[in-house]
């Protein structure tokens, strides 16, 4: 459904090039997702570089080159609606509860969860209040950037402890239970499509609010010399 909502938001704003490639490139990515786990490829197996590397680096190189270094990164950011790329953080509820109900089975280690170290929740349910910040300008603008920044944090903190608690080589912090809901199918997806869009979105929020914050700076000189 998050999926399906991210091609309906890329055919309503942005250039029908962009659109067509993210209509197209999002599919085929959670296709290869799905098959990593399928096929067990994304399981620790020792002398062997862990698995969910596989998903990570295309993750972090997409978002480095495409969303923070390129024009179509601008682009989305100026053409989807500020308020909308705050508000669209709110999926990440169903992501902690996801969370939530992978400890309960044995899959994922308490602290991955609202009831241990993770504090994502609180990004996803203030989502909408910081939505509306956005659309009264000036210190709403810098209000909310802070709460991109604060988002960033948060899922920098779930990331690190979700790849240090999986089994293989950078298994480093002591957990209850292992993490292995990475590598299990087809709970991959929740690694390989979730952050990247919770990241992608914060990214193009701050592009967004630096933006209008330029602009309104512009403007006030006009303002004071009539």
């Amino acid at each position: 459904m998050i999926a399906a909502l991210v091609i309906g938001i890329a055919r309503r704003y942005l250039p029908r090039n962009a659109a067509t490639v993210i209509t197209f490139g999002l599919p085929l990515w959670l296709g290869y997702v799905l098959a990593l786990s399928w096929f067990e490829v994304l399981r620790p197996v020792p002398g062997r570089p862990p698995g969910i590397l596989l998903i990570f680096a295309p993750i972090i190189l997409f978002i480095a080159v495409v969303v923070v270094r390129s024009r179509w990164g601008r682009i989305a950011a100026l053409a989807i609606p500020v308020a909308l790329l705050h508000g669209l953080q709110i999926f990440r509820i169903g992501v902690e509860l996801f969370l939530h109900q992978f400890w309960a089975i044995g899959l994922a280690p308490r602290m991955l969860t609202y009831e241990g170290a993770n504090v994502d929740i609180l990004i996803a349910l203030s989502a909408p209040l910081f939505a509306y910040f956005t659309t009264r300008g000036g210190m709403g603008f810098r209000v909310a950037l802070v709460w991109n920044l604060a988002g960033l944090l948060a899922l920098v903190n779930v990331i690190v402890r979700s790849v240090l608690t999986a089994p293989g080589p950078l298994n480093i912090l002591a957990s209850d239970v292992p993490n292995t809901f990475v590598s299990t199918f087809p709970y991959s997806l929740l690694p390989g499509f979730f952050p990247p869009l919770a990241i992608t979105l914060h990214i193009l929020s701050i592009k967004a609010i630096r933006v209008a914050l330029e602009r309104e700076q512009d403007s006030q000189p006009s303002r004071s010399a009539r």
